[in-house]
């Protein structure tokens, strides 16, 4: 980081502010802070990934703890959907981090774009969806499935659990803040055994991850505080604007 451009300074810290909010608000959203280290810095994808990843940490410990106060964790159903993904993340993340060691810039850029474009189309069929009065709890085969799934993707790219296990759990009709209760309580584990893996190989930037980390713990109260209060769908339509708009830049980075 010595000699950084103020706005390599500055543009990280904000897309971790606002990554932070996405997480808590409307559960994708941990991808900004891992698409400003990407394209801003010079990490290889193996930092990029470890660096993001001990930012989700915090974020994830906090996020769950909003969540719990807030009364959704406290749900049986909820509960036992947050168990199950907890526990194939353990699984999953060490997976991720392997085959994060094979790829390259350029494989890493194009595996983060599909994944950007991927969700950003789960959030807007979600949107479209909109099925208002449906509340159902997937079965725990699948949710053991989607978890071991979202754990090795988010072990490889550096990203939390909640950018891909909210949109699709709500898409199987579990209600939104209890899909994002969830899915803050399994980014705890894969982001903390994720980055044991890249600690292991020296591949964390820890004055970035303060740098991001700091501002993405603050979005993440302000986006929990959106959850509760206001309507979000505005939101949901900017960030799924944002990740159409980044998925081409970053598969063709590098």
């Amino acid at each position: 980081m010595a000699g950084a451009s103020v706005p390599v300074l500055v543009a990280p810290g904000l897309l971790g502010l606002f990554g932070g909010v996405g997480i808590t608000a409307v559960g994708p959203g941990g991808v900004l802070p891992t698409i400003g280290l990407f394209a801003l810095t010079g990490l290889t994808p193996a930092e990029v990934a470890g660096t993001a990843l001990v930012t989700h940490v915090a974020t994830g410990v906090l996020a769950t703890a909003a969540y719990l106060r807030s009364g959704q964790l406290r749900e049986s159903g909820t509960r036992h959907t947050a168990l199950v993904l907890a526990v194939t993340a353990v699984a999953g993340a060490p997976l991720g981090v392997l085959v994060n060691s094979y790829a390259s810039e350029r494989m890493f850029g194009l595996v983060l774009g599909v994944f950007t474009a991927g969700v950003a189309g789960l959030v807007w069929f979600r949107e479209a969806r909109r099925p208002a009065a449906e509340r159902a709890h997937p079965s725990t085969a699948v949710v053991a499935g989607l978890g071991g799934a979202v754990a090795v993707a988010a072990g490889v790219v550096g990203i939390g659990g909640p950018m891909l296990t909210v949109p699709v759990l709500v898409a199987m009709g579990v209600p939104l803040l209890e899909a994002l209760a969830a899915a803050q309580a399994q980014s705890v584990v894969i982001a903390g055994v994720g980055t044991v893996g890249y600690l292991a190989r020296g591949a964390v930037d820890w004055p970035l991850a303060v740098l991001v980390g700091v501002p993405e713990l603050a979005g993440v109260l302000l986006g929990w505080r959106i959850a509760h209060a206001l309507p979000t769908r505005r939101l949901k339509y900017a960030l799924i604007a944002t990740l159409f708009a980044l998925a081409p830049y970053l598969a063709l980075h590098g």
